[in-house]
């Protein structure tokens, strides 16, 4: 132990003596960890803003549409027989309790009704979207409350005039008070508001390319509230007789054949990779309720899923290559001092040797220096790329995510490339002839 610690002792000294070139060496290792450290914590960032803004849509997510039934053949007269056609109900609520109690990885259901109409309140009016939802929406769709609460069970049983509004709504007719409590006319009848949506930051390029609505300006009603109070197409009434019969006569080609009682069915997946199983299982189903009419539309996130999955590829490599590259070149640094060291202190080495030093204490001596080098510089590297790090997040807006594991990684290959390093200059230097480095000038 006092050999070592004599090695040790003499290495450094040798490094505190030689203040401008230990800290020139060390340049290659701090600002190596500091950029490992700053990428990995933007690369984190970015990464988590690009999966988040994926989520909007649901990597998890089943979503079924209604369409009506496409019809393909010869145009025939009037007074040939039509070919007779298989009745169907449409997208409807007995398919939502189906898939809740027959197809097994299903976390959640969430029916949708969307009616465009106006909202109105104090003289002010806006085009919104008044959507008919369950609880289960929020969930899939991570919404969370400002304020307020959801439907409770007797709400959503019973089809009360309550809502949940937007963000947009709130700041729209509600700036200057408190929206709950208040009432507001969305179409024909007056809601009551029970809860406030936090904001949801999307801009407008956001919502074209990845397909979805503002959800800021929308109102949420009970499914209930929507069929009893505003519109079920399931029911067969006069006016949509009256409005069958005629349409041929306003509108010739046009017709009303819209039956379907909702408007977008949306199925949450327990596993990304049960999307594909499981919505093969749900259009079997969904066709033999139909009596094998194919009035809806599958689609599933493939192409997100395999966008996420290349996303995390191609962070994890870009940010595999900078740490390499930039780690890299700071051993290079340490190797190229330390040989130069090496060449400088020949007679120093052939000292120590002839008074005694074996070739073990002459590669420790050096190794030691090299891996001093790295810890210290591993340790200012750690604090400047935290400091790089938080610098960007707040001048650039750029979300950054500092976690330990980078920081050990980065340190704990900061020393491994000191030692990796530090070899060959130490075994040059331990394989000196001490005859010769003594007569070294």
């Amino acid at each position: 132990m006092k050999r070592y610690y004599f090695n040790f002792s003499v290495a450094l000294k040798a490094v505190l003596s030689n203040k401008l070139r230990s800290i020139l060496t060390g340049l290659g290792i701090i600002f190596g960890v500091a950029a490992v450290i700053a990428m990995l914590a933007i690369g984190s960032g970015a990464q988590r803003e690009i999966l988040d803004q994926i989520k909007l849509v649901g990597v998890n997510n089943i979503v079924i549409t209604p369409i009506v039934e496409q019809e393909e053949g010869e145009v025939k007269e009037n007074s040939q027989k039509q070919d007779e056609k298989n009745f169907s109900a449409g997208l409807n609520m007995h398919d939502v309790n189906s898939i809740k109690r027959v197809i097994p990885n299903v976390a959640s259901v969430s029916p949708e009704i969307v009616i465009d109409t106006d909202v109105i309140r104090i003289g002010r009016k806006r085009s919104a979207k008044l959507v008919g939802v369950s609880n289960s929406y929020f969930k899939i769709a991570n919404f969370s409350l400002a304020e307020g609460k959801l439907f409770n069970n007797y709400q959503m049983e019973k089809g009360e005039s309550v809502c949940v509004i937007g963000s947009a709504v709130k700041a729209k007719f509600f700036s200057q008070e408190k929206a709950l409590g208040k009432r507001i006319k969305v179409g024909s009848h007056w809601l009551k508001v029970i809860g406030v949506l936090e904001q949801r930051f999307i801009s407008k390029k956001e919502i074209s390319n990845l397909g979805i609505r503002d959800y800021n300006m929308d109102v949420y009603s009970p499914l209930s509230t929507i069929l009893l109070r505003y519109r079920n197409r399931s029911l067969v009434t006069n006016t949509r007789i009256q409005r069958a019969l005629h349409a041929d006569e306003d509108e010739p080609g046009i017709k009303d054949n819209n039956y379907h009682q909702l408007d977008r069915l949306t199925i949450q997946v327990d596993g990304s990779h049960q999307v594909k199983g499981v919505a093969q299982v749900v259009s079997k189903l969904l066709k033999r309720r139909h009596f094998n009419t194919v009035d809806f539309e599958i689609s599933i996130p493939e192409l997100l899923l395999k966008q996420q999955q290349r996303t995390k590829s191609i962070f994890n490599f870009v940010l595999g290559a900078i740490a390499g590259i930039s780690l890299l070149v700071g051993g290079i640094g340490i190797m190229n001092i330390m040989l130069a060291s090496v060449m400088e202190r020949i007679k120093e080495i052939g000292l120590r040797m002839s008074i005694g030093a074996k070739k073990q204490d002459i590669v420790l001596q050096f190794l030691l220096e090299a891996v001093m080098i790295s810890i210290t510089g591993g340790v200012l590297g750690v604090i400047l790329g935290v400091a790089i790090s938080s610098i960007v997040s707040i001048t650039a807006q750029i979300p950054t995510i500092i976690s330990g594991f980078s920081i050990i990684i980065s340190f704990g290959v900061a020393v491994l490339v000191g030692v990796l390093f530090g070899i060959t200059p130490a075994r040059q230097a331990a394989n000196q002839d001490p005859i010769v480095s003594l007569r070294h000038e």
